[in-house]
């Protein structure tokens, strides 16, 4: 759901309906009466969204937005549902709900929505997706949390990966990446945000078993090694071809490649040999047949 479509659902209510002084005496009932309109609810009965993937920090951004909210109060509303059990479930606002409690105060501005659960996990997805303090991790688990949403909703696979693609601005291999590695274990899942894992080496060890993939994150640790994707594939085929342990891991990986050949000719050597009009393409094949003829006739001792 982009931005735009969002803003169009919402309908936020009039300036004095914000500020009204009907609001103070009970928010809480007003909230549950008026679909859509911008009420101050209790944090106290605000509640953290079910498996929301997005970090809550206390950095530096935190520390900026505790200091507007004392001085300005919390400027763009949160969004919320109504819980069965009471109270609100926040599908949006959650760091602005912790600024809110870090600042001294007792109550936020939220628009409350009836919606069901795949909406509200769109609708949190997309209020999120953007922000450029996010990390792999998270990414991976707001798309695939979308991903299961927009299926429930009936839309086929390769429209919802479409859809999220223009909606996100990212390429559909990506986002399909970042889904495939939501399934990884949590220690491999780290080593992605930092770096020591790469992308496409973590979609090789999603395709394996949980037990196998802490047994990879535990080898790769003690070894200290990165892996290639030459490795992760292989890693993955052992596992499909039920083969990959711990003793496999650690001999596959303390194998000793031989250092790749790299062979530089002198120009002006080979100008002794080869006219001008002929490409790199042509030396090299004419210095391989000559090569193949000489080792025909023997090699010399």
């Amino acid at each position: 759901m982009s931005s735009k479509g969002l803003s169009n659902r919402i309908k936020l209510s009039s300036y004095d309906d914000m500020f009204s002084a009907e609001n103070d005496g009970n928010a809480t009932a007003e909230a549950k009466l008026v679909e859509g309109q911008i009420v101050e609810i209790p944090l106290s009965e605000l509640h953290t969204f079910e498996n929301h993937p997005f970090r809550v920090v206390d950095d530096e951004n935190m520390e900026e937005m505790v200091e507007s909210v004392k001085e300005y109060g919390v400027l763009v509303p949160a969004i919320a549902r109504p819980r069965a059990e009471g109270g609100y479930e926040l599908i949006s606002g959650h760091r602005r709900k912790h600024a809110s409690e870090l600042a001294g105060k007792d109550t936020m501005p939220v628009i409350v929505r009836d919606c069901d659960n795949d909406e509200a996990v769109v609708i949190m997805v997309d209020a999120n997706i953007q922000r450029e303090d996010i990390l792999v991790s998270e990414r991976a688990k707001a798309y695939q949390m979308k991903y299961e949403a927009m299926k429930h909703q009936g839309k086929a696979q390769g429209i919802s990966l479409k859809t999220m693609s223009e909606q996100a601005g990212e390429s559909m291999k990506t986002i399909q990446r970042l889904i495939c590695i939501a399934s990884l274990d949590e220690k491999l899942l780290a080593m992605v945000d930092e770096k020591k894992l790469g992308l496409r080496q973590g979609v090789d060890l999603s395709f394996i078993p949980q037990e196998q993939q802490k047994i990879v994150y535990e080898v790769i640790s003690e070894m200290g090694v990165s892996l290639s994707q030459e490795q992760s594939a292989r890693i993955k085929e052992s596992s499909r071809k039920g083969y990959l342990n711990a003793d496999f891991l650690k001999d596959y990986l303390s194998e000793k490649k031989p250092k790749p050949r790299k062979v530089v000719f002198n120009q002006k050597k080979l100008d002794n040999y080869f006219t001008p009009d002929m490409s790199n393409e042509d030396i090299e094949e004419l210095i391989v047949k000559l090569l193949d003829e000489w080792k025909e006739k023997g090699e010399p001792r």
